[in-house]
């Protein structure tokens, strides 16, 4: 099958896993996420990156968008930059920030002047991009509440200077709709559309508070979207409105997240959730299809990155990015009737065997081709260990089981 595309993560939550269960947003922001994000170093960075790269390319996806906000040490994108290639994956590594947001729980150590992110992004690009290239740098804005209105024209004005993919999280919750109500005095797709920030070249992602005009606006500007279902209800923030994207023509695809809001990166799993939310928020099990899912985290993905010419679906012509499933092997994709319908609601991801990117093997026979996986594991648990340890969020490790949260 064609390689899949993952177009938003956040790799140096790799080594967060489940130290966020059960929380809302703002608490598994404020108590665990923005802690950590302030102690992580760059040595932790590249240890995360490696094991989420290795652990993305083993479930069959070929390509990863990097939504890296965290940049507390100028060498951070070089590290992720230099796993990327060092694991084979293709791929955008966006270079994040905040400008602002410490009055609602921002860590001071993560917010930047815009002047030296445009000008640390604008070297990063200059020193890794080439056309063509298997590895790019790109520039992702975070939440509309973390970034200034200038910064966002600054970012506009450094992509068509430098080329640059962008992509920036978009209406993710409704605290979000009501900070650009109160900043903007509209939603933050309007704000964004009336300050020409839109494009073809910009990846929104979540958009699950977008409203029919905000929809109707993307379209108009050719915007793609990330939709991250998995994520989305972890931290309980709702349903996007993807069935009403796609009938107004959207490109939309597939994202993990980050994995402290989703807790691994199987695109297997996201395309599972992407299949059958929309059958039960909508009582109708017509209005999505295993084919579309599967749609959606390839060609659809690949649109996403505006790669279609490229990847994204096995063809002539193409790069040789693919996967290779043995579904004969998995006891809970047997019996075999339709092979969508296998991959979608029954694989589990394991069956993926081999994986080629750019027509180079990187997974044979369930093995990275260059790095040792035990070797791998046990150094990003103990970075983890180390990671949690210093930022003092080690005591969600042991609390005490519960059966209710309140």
């Amino acid at each position: 099958m064609p390689g899949m595309i993952n177009t938003h993560t956040h790799l140096f939550q790799t080594l967060l896993k489940g130290l966020g269960d059960d929380m809302d947003l703002k608490k598994w922001f404020s108590c665990m996420t923005g802690p950590a994000a302030v102690h992580l170093t760059t040595e932790d960075m590249a240890t995360a990156a490696l094991h989420g790269c290795v652990e993305s390319l083993m479930s069959g996806v070929t390509t990863l968008v990097e939504y890296q906000y965290v940049n507390t040490q100028d060498d951070m994108i070089d590290a992720v930059y230099d796993s990327f290639d060092q694991t084979g994956i293709r791929g955008f590594v966006c270079r994040g920030f905040m400008t602002t947001g410490e009055d609602h729980g921002v860590p001071p150590a993560l917010i930047e002047k815009t002047e030296h992110v445009i000008e640390h992004t604008r070297a990063a690009a200059r020193r890794h991009n080439r056309p063509g290239g298997r590895v790019q740098i790109g520039i992702a804005p975070c939440m509309c509440w973390t970034v200034d209105p200038d910064a966002y024209r600054a970012v506009r004005k450094l992509a068509d200077e430098e080329g640059l993919f962008i992509t920036a999280h978009l209406s993710e919750n409704a605290f979000e709709v009501e900070r650009a109500k109160e900043s903007f005095g509209t939603t933050t797709a309007q704000f964004f559309d009336e300050i020409g920030f839109l494009g073809p070249d910009v990846l929104a992602v979540h958009c699950v508070h977008c409203n029919s005009r905000d929809i109707r606006l993307m379209k108009m500007r050719d915007v793609k979207v990330s939709h991250n279902p998995c994520s989305m209800l972890y931290v309980g923030l709702g349903v996007a409105p993807i069935p009403e994207m796609l009938a107004a023509g959207l490109t939309v695809s597939l994202g993990s997240d980050g994995p402290a809001s989703n807790n691994n990166h199987s695109i297997f799993h996201v395309m599972k959730f992407a299949a059958l939310v929309p059958k039960g928020v909508h009582e109708d099990p017509t209005i999505m299809t295993a084919e579309k899912a599967l749609e959606m985290a390839t060609i659809d993905g690949a649109r996403a990155v505006g790669l279609e010419d490229e990847i994204g679906s096995l063809e002539p012509g193409k790069k040789a990015d693919l996967a290779i499933m043995d579904l004969s092997e998995s006891i809970w994709a047997t019996p075999l009737h339709r092979v969508p319908s296998a991959i979608v609601y029954s694989a589990l991801g394991h069956e993926v065997t081999d994986v080629m990117v750019d027509g180079t093997f990187v997974i044979r026979n369930r093995q990275h081709t260059v790095l040792n996986i035990k070797e791998l594991r046990a150094a990003s648990q103990k970075a983890a260990d180390g990671l949690a340890g210093r930022a003092g969020v080690d005591h969600f490790k042991t609390r005490p089981w519960r059966s209710v949260t309140a």
